[in-house]
């Protein structure tokens, strides 16, 4: 049983770090939201585990704590951490699986030790556990009616979210965590190196780079919205806010054109308020999550990006 006080930490944490998922998810019916501030409240410190702002921990020392972490939050171990406890909670109250967990932390765990990722494929795969594993173990607490359906559609839909993360966060990734999580292969397509991204170097090509990835995004995210109406009725307004949000920070991008480099996107209260009237005043008259999406969000706007020049020859000591 998710105590009080847990589940107000679980709700701090996710109001200060989690700002625009936060607005949708205080939309969710109550059954579903309490249990929405847990998870995301669960992931935030995971997150925290491997990112070690501080720079304290050894990779080993994260390993080890994740560990630890992976072993309370599946309830093999005692912990103090109301989080975890929490989240011990939901995931027997819940639908959510192991392997659903045991991914996420997975995933977790590949951020301790990789900083660049050479193709889509291997992103892919990375988020398969940072991101599908989330939107897997939000189908769990909704108890969707039939899973099978609904699964592909929630991975599409988490996957949307984190690119678009990736895309509004390049600077802060590169800065704060020597990261980069824009494929190589798409970089080296549009003539970016590494050393471009490291230096904040905005150029012709990182803006193709950018296009290319954004369009990879919006696709997911039509996948990902196709499915909500397979999520219960009182879940889905939430959720379909959640991708209006997330994806109007592709708008800002193109109202950038492209910069990510010199400054770090963010939606402003005012732009957040506007949508979610907006949103709710389309679902008023349509309860059809694709029409609304087409007819609120921006995606689709941004044009084709350009060939680029003829990428160098690539070794692996580039």
């Amino acid at each position: 049983m998710v105590t009080n006080d847990s589940l107000e930490e679980s709700r701090q944490i996710h109001r200060q770090t989690g700002k625009t998922f936060y607005y949708a998810t205080r939309l969710l019916p109550e059954r579903i939201r309490h249990k929405t501030y847990v998870l995301y409240a669960f992931f935030r410190i995971a997150d925290e585990v491997v990112d070690d702002e501080d720079n304290d921990l050894t990779p080993a020392e994260q390993r080890e704590r994740l560990e630890r972490f992976r072993e309370a939050a599946l309830g093999r171990r005692e912990t103090d951490d109301p989080v975890l406890q929490a989240f011990d909670d939901v995931r027997r109250e819940s639908d959510i699986t192991e392997e659903d967990v045991e991914l996420f932390v997975d995933a977790m765990a590949t951020d301790i030790d990789k900083s660049r990722y050479e193709t889509y494929d291997e992103l892919e795969e990375y988020m398969r556990g940072s991101a599908s594993a989330v939107g897997y173990m939000m189908t769990g607490i909704m108890a969707v009616d039939d899973p099978e359906v609904a699964r592909p559609h929630a991975r599409a839909l988490g996957e949307a979210f984190q690119l678009s993360n990736f895309l509004r966060d390049v600077r802060e990734d590169i800065v704060d965590r020597d990261r980069i999580y824009l494929p190589q292969e798409t970089l080296r397509q549009y003539g970016v190196t590494e050393a471009d991204i490291e230096n904040l170097e905005m150029s012709d090509g990182f803006r193709s780079a950018m296009i290319h990835e954004m369009a990879r995004a919006e696709k997911l995210y039509r996948e990902g919205v196709a499915g909500i109406k397979y999520l219960p009725e009182d879940c889905q307004f939430a959720v379909l806010l959640a991708a209006v949000l997330y994806a109007d920070h592709h708008r800002l991008i193109r109202k950038r054109d492209y910069d990510v480099l010199s400054e770090t996107p963010s939606l402003s209260t005012s732009r957040k308020l506007w949508l979610i009237a907006k949103t709710r005043w389309h679902w008023h008259w349509n309860k059809d999550p694709e029409a609304v999406f087409e007819r609120v969000s921006t995606i689709g706007d941004a044009p084709t990006p350009s060939p680029g020049p003829e990428p160098p020859e690539w070794t692996p000591t580039q």
